[in-house]
């Protein structure tokens, strides 16, 4: 038996870190996402604490400008929304991923039981 890894097995390997990889960079990216989206929750709970007539101010690149609370309202929900489908779209793409992961997974472990037989 040879000590040497046949190509395909070393191109499933490198699928499977890749893949793995892939899948931590999902991850990363729905928690920055969810962070974002409590955090325009709190924003939102604020705000609605808040008088009709209240000067409000919100960040628009580096500026704060001045807005109406009602503006600014409709603004974080629109924000919520998006940051609500950008999660939805996230898991979606961790489901494939993970599926694919435990497909290349199977394989390997079908190839390396061959090769030793």
């Amino acid at each position: 038996m040879s000590s040497e890894i046949p190509p395909q097995v070393q191109n499933q390997l490198a699928q499977l870190q890749q893949v793995q990889q892939q899948a931590q960079s999902l991850a990363m990216q729905k928690n920055q996402t969810a962070s974002m989206q409590k955090e325009s929750e709190m924003a939102l709970e604020e705000l609605e604490k808040l008088s009709d007539d209240a000067v409000v101010y919100r960040a628009v690149g580096d500026l704060q400008i001045q807005s109406t609370k009602e503006e600014t309202v409709t603004k974080l929900k629109e924000r919520l929304d998006t940051l609500s489908l950008r999660l939805q779209s996230l898991s979606r793409q961790e489901e494939r991923i993970s599926k694919r992961f435990t497909q290349l997974q199977e394989q390997l472990q079908q190839a390396m039981g061959t090769q030793g037989q």
